[in-house]
């Protein structure tokens, strides 16, 4: 039944859609399309957003200790008592960055990540920088994890380790489909391995300090090889470059708050809730797991990971407990990347609508989901682990610049806002893009708060940009700066565009003084008539062109147009060199030339519509060729008109 709405004069209908998407491939593949009106029902709840939202912080207790003990495996293993009290340090830093987003998140209930925040407080050029960084990381956070999750089990299983590349692709490619299902699916089938990994690390750990404290626990056995020599004393450099590859544990901590939207109501205490759990379990898992590894003397190796070595020295053998850490913890590495695939497309979606990313990024897919950025984040993060061959090592050193320079940027852009709502009167309330400035009372406190974290994460990735950048870092040092010339030449062209199409101080246009019609004619059949008799709709003013290569059937069509062309006059275009395309396009641009301001010129194309898709590849695309060639001439348009032999 139609729907009628009359506004300001003008009658419009409303008509809706009754039929439902028809059962395909993709159904079986995704799951059945979702209404727009289902997406209420896709949000999720705290336990099911941790494992959504926190595998990637989570799995990151898999590799930040390892990540340590390499660089003070250089000044030998009295070195690595150390880590531990960077460890701390570490889990310092992340108490700091949790109680900076907790505020981030209330004062954003939309969603409050670096790119909003830098966007509403501190301008586009910040926004861009903290949207560039956040892409990175999240990219570079699916080539890691993953990459990580396949080391974990060619630890157990070392007659994988060739294929860990071809694996790794394949997982990506296996988490992508899992997430374009959407996200209530995705997080029903990835919080059962979470917890299973939560439980398994807390039993390790548990099993670990107890055997400890009764000092039962051994040093590891058959540990690998020491890929260093020792040729460097502890210095302050090496201390912040351990410090440094250890923060990649808080990686992940900021896609809460990216994601807010995804949880049920009341958003900002669900997700504020799930981000203490986040922050609370990841400390407690980094400074345990950490602990015992410089108890036990593991060592850093690409063969074996820590938590292997940690794993297999705790249950003294290599049984059913070991080779469940080792599948807990491949599997959360692997499912770290689903916290990327949750994120890159929601900030893609947010970009693209600010008309800094394609705009084809906003639309969401059958399953309610963005589903070209999971597609588009997948094949990058794939291209990536191509590249530096899975190597987590390799890939650490681009992995953390990114992650801290979008907290700075969201920290000091929090910080700012705190100092706008002290400027307010305490009944006052101005809205902005992402969020309502209310007066607070508590607005000093929390400025420092956030100013704080902002200095804090700020000097962290000096300290990463300084101490990695010989070992890659300098890479992203250069991306970031060529993604925001990308991303405002994007916004510029969009901008350009809208500025092209406006409709302001737009007077009527001038009337059409003479339509030319260009009829091509290959020869004379039932196509090329019903492509006159529209030509005919269109203008009195048609000239048929016909390409000659070949006299006698150029005869044979003079002749046949004679009885069946209606006294509409026939060029010849002779073409001693067999050419199709240049000879029209030649003749076009003669009239296009003699063209007044207010002509337009239509060249209309016969078109066969075959049966079947493959005898496409049997016709010439004279239509197809000629839009292309004159696509960005203005007063030109190519018109195909579509024939099907039944």
């Amino acid at each position: 039944m139609a729907l009628i709405d009359k506004d300001q004069g003008t009658l419009v209908l409303r008509r809706p859609a009754e039929k439902n998407p028809p059962r395909t491939w993709r159904s079986w593949l995704i799951g059945r399309p979702l209404a727009t009106a289902d997406a209420p029902h896709q949000t999720i709840g705290k336990a099911v957003g941790l494992a959504v939202f926190a595998s990637d912080a989570l799995s990151s207790t898999a590799y930040a200790t390892q990540e340590i003990l390499f660089v003070l495996a250089v000044a030998g293993a009295t070195a690595s008592g150390y880590a531990f009290p960077i460890s701390i340090a570490i889990v310092a830093l992340l108490t700091i960055v949790t109680f900076s987003y907790r505020q981030t998140i209330n004062a954003y209930p939309n969603g409050g990540g670096a790119y909003i925040v830098s966007r509403d407080n501190l301008g586009e050029l910040p926004a861009q920088i903290a949207g560039a960084a956040l892409l990175t990381d999240y990219i570079l956070t699916v080539s890691v994890s993953i990459s990580s999750g396949i080391a974990q089990i060619t630890s157990a299983f070392i007659w994988i380790y060739p294929y860990r590349v071809e694996l790794a692709v394949f997982m990506v490619i296996l988490i992508m489909l899992i997430n374009l299902r959407g996200v209530k699916e995705s997080g029903m089938a990835f919080a059962i391995p979470t917890y299973f990994f939560l439980l398994m690390m807390f039993i390790t750990m548990g099993v670990g300090l107890f055997r400890y404290l009764t000092g039962n626990l051994d040093l590891v056995l058959d540990a690998p090889a020491v890929l260093v020599e020792t040729t460097q004393s502890v210095t302050l450099f090496l201390l912040l470059h351990a410090f440094a590859n250890g923060t990649t544990a808080l990686t992940g901590v900021e896609a809460i708050s990216n994601g807010i939207p995804a949880f049920r109501e009341p958003r900002s205490h669900n997700a504020g809730v799930t981000l203490i759990w986040m922050a609370s379990i990841l400390g407690s898992l980094f400074l345990g797991i950490t602990f015992l590894a410089i108890q036990i003397g593991v060592t850093p190796s690409e063969e074996e990971t820590v938590i292997s070595q940690l794993a297999r020295t705790v249950f003294t053998e290599r049984g059913g407990l070991y080779l469940g850490v080792i599948a807990a913890t491949a599997i959360i590495l692997i499912m770290a990347a689903n916290t990327a695939f949750a994120d890159f497309p929601r900030l893609s979606a947010l970009m693209a609508g600010d008309g800094f990313l394609p705009r084809q990024l906003t639309y969401r897919g059958s399953r309610l989901v963005y589903s070209r950025g999971i597609i588009s984040l997948a094949l990058l993060a794939s291209l990536l682990i191509i590249v530096f061959e899975a190597s987590v090592t390799a890939l650490i050193p681009l992995y953390a610049i990114g992650v801290f320079l979008s907290f700075s940027l969201s920290q000091g852009g929090m910080a700012y806002r705190w100092y706008k709502i002290g400027r307010l009167w305490p009944d006052q309330v101005i809205e902005e893009r992402g969020s309502t400035l209310r007066y607070d009372t508590q607005w000093r406190f929390k400025m420092v708060v956030n100013g704080f974290g902002a200095i804090c994460t700020f000097i962290v990735m000096g300290i990463f940009a300084v101490t990695k950048f010989s070992e890659g870092a300098w890479v992203v040092l250069l991306i970031i700066p060529i993604l925001v010339l990308m991303l405002s030449a994007i916004h510029r062209h969009y901008r350009d565009l809208a500025g092209g199409l406006s409709l302001r101080k737009y007077a009527a246009p001038p009337r059409i003084s003479r339509h030319r019609v260009i009829l091509l004619v290959a020869g004379v059949h039932q196509g090329t008539l019903a492509a006159l008799r529209y030509a005919r709709l269109l203008s009195d003013d048609i000239t048929a062109v016909h390409i000659s290569t070949n006299a006698d059937e150029s005869d044979r069509v003079c002749q046949e147009w004679e009885g069946w062309g209606n006294g509409i006059r026939l060029v010849v275009l002779d073409s001693p060199y067999r050419l199709l395309i240049e000879p029209i396009l030649d003749y076009i641009n003669q009239i296009d030339a003699r063209r007044q301001p207010n002509e337009i010129i239509t060249v209309v194309v016969p078109q066969f519509v075959p049966s079947r898709w493959w005898h496409n590849l049997l016709h010439t695309q004279t239509a197809f060729l000629l839009q292309v060639a004159l696509i960005f001439r203005p007063g030109i348009v190519i018109t195909s008109v579509p024939y099907l032999i039944e």
